[in-house]
């Protein structure tokens, strides 16, 4: 059984043929018929190394592998233990290495030989291209921070040749490194200083080196902060006997508990009198609470409350009574988007017009008081009693006047 041997013993053996050759002699040389192709092939292929040799005769043809100063095969036999290695010719003319599976370590210069003497050979190159693969040790899939946080997000992976590192966000968003907002960023590591919620969701890490398939990983950002809510209309009227809408809008993460409150009750649940939808949109949450058949104890401050591990906040919505008119009813837009319901949001013109209209000095609370607004509205201009009183006395005078003349 032939054993792997070094370069020193492959020359020698080669010399030691090529002597034999020479006592026999030859009418002509052997002479290659073109170079032995270099290779290029991806990791597990199959790889075939062709060298033609005319008028090759009585001689031997040797395949080497020049890096590790191994012989492979010397004619038909071979002699490495490589399993994966073979050799096949056509009429002693081509003759053909083959590797299986190739590896990268089957990567180098292999090397054609013919025993003459002098020796003549030529040289292939193997390249094995290897696609690129994570180093899993280097990577963590998720990160949770609060916000105003920095985070680095680490991704590197090996192969042949060495892969580039791309990043983009999976919802299509641009990533904010530093004050430049990019589609892309290069680079093994990406830093995030001072996150805020708009960086929170999912970031692909993709590496390439023109070797497919192309690889990706999903990493996961969470941004936590506490609720926070905003009020659309704080003041909202309407009259007794109408369907209303009040609505309030909450972020915050994790996700909060929201609900309604009057007079430090929780209402909506369980009560027929109430309704509440809520509409999530990731961190987002659109609340609404719907009072049906509004009466006179409906009126007063209700408070939407949204509630997490790291905080609680609540804001108020102020309901109010107003007198429901013809000519005020003309000039209600319809507001409410749920399907068969009558549900008005009464536009309010501003706090102090409300105020004006319905008596109220600034001094006094909106809360748990019943203010009765008339919204009807005169096209022409009235005068007080004492007013056309004047103007008759004045108009007796000048015809008591013009009768004296």
């Amino acid at each position: 059984m032939w054993s792997d041997c070094g370069l020193g013993w492959v020359m020698a053996i080669i010399q030691g043929l090529a002597l034999f050759q020479n006592v026999k002699g030859h009418p002509s040389m052997p002479t290659f018929a073109g170079p032995v192709t270099s290779l290029t092939v991806a990791k597990g292929r199959d790889a075939t190394l062709k060298c033609v040799v005319d008028n090759l005769g009585d001689y031997r043809v040797a395949w080497v592998h020049v890096d590790k100063q191994t012989l492979l095969t010397i004619h038909t036999h071979v002699i490495t233990r490589n399993k994966r290695v073979s050799v096949s010719h056509y009429n002693f003319r081509t003759w053909l290495l083959h590797l299986k599976y190739v590896e990268p370590e089957d990567s180098g210069y292999y090397m054609c030989q013919v025993n003459t003497q002098p020796m003549i050979s030529q040289v292939g190159y193997l390249e094995i291209v290897v696609p690129p693969e994570f180093v899993n040790d280097v990577v963590n899939r998720n990160i949770s921070v609060a916000e105003n946080a920095n985070i680095s997000l680490s991704c590197r992976a090996t192969g042949n040749p060495i892969p580039k590192i791309k990043w983009r966000r999976e919802d299509g968003q641009p990533i904010l490194v530093g004050q430049k907002k990019v589609e892309l960023y290069d680079g093994e590591e990406l830093v995030l200083h001072k996150v805020s919620r708009q960086s929170m969701g999912a970031y692909l890490c993709i590496a390439s080196n023109g070797v497919p398939p192309a690889i990706s990983r999903r990493m996961h950002v969470d941004i936590t902060f506490p609720p926070m809510i905003w009020i659309p209309n704080q003041l909202v009227g309407a009259a007794e006997g109408q369907t209303i809408a009040l609505e309030c809008n909450t972020e915050a993460h994790p996700a909060a508990t929201n609900f309604w409150v009057r007079n430090d009750h929780v209402v909506g649940t369980s009560d027929d009198k109430f309704e509440t939808y809520q509409v999530v949109n990731g961190y987002k949450v659109h609340m609404k609470i719907v009072i049906k058949n509004l009466n006179e104890n409906d009126y007063g401050i209700y408070r939407c409350v949204s509630k997490n591990a790291l905080g609680e906040t609540a804001g108020s919505v102020n309901l109010y009574k107003v007198r429901a008119t013809s000519s005020y009813n003309r000039n209600i837009p319809p507001t409410s988007t749920l399907p068969d319901q009558d549900i008005l949001n009464f536009p309010v013109e501003s706090e102090m017009e409300v105020l004006e209209k319905a008596g109220v000095q600034d001094n006094l609370s909106f809360q748990e008081e019943e203010t009765e607004i008339s919204v009807e509205h005169s096209t022409g201009t009235s005068s007080s009693p004492s007013n056309r009183f004047s103007l008759v006395k004045s108009s007796f005078a000048i015809t008591l006047l013009l009768l004296t003349l």
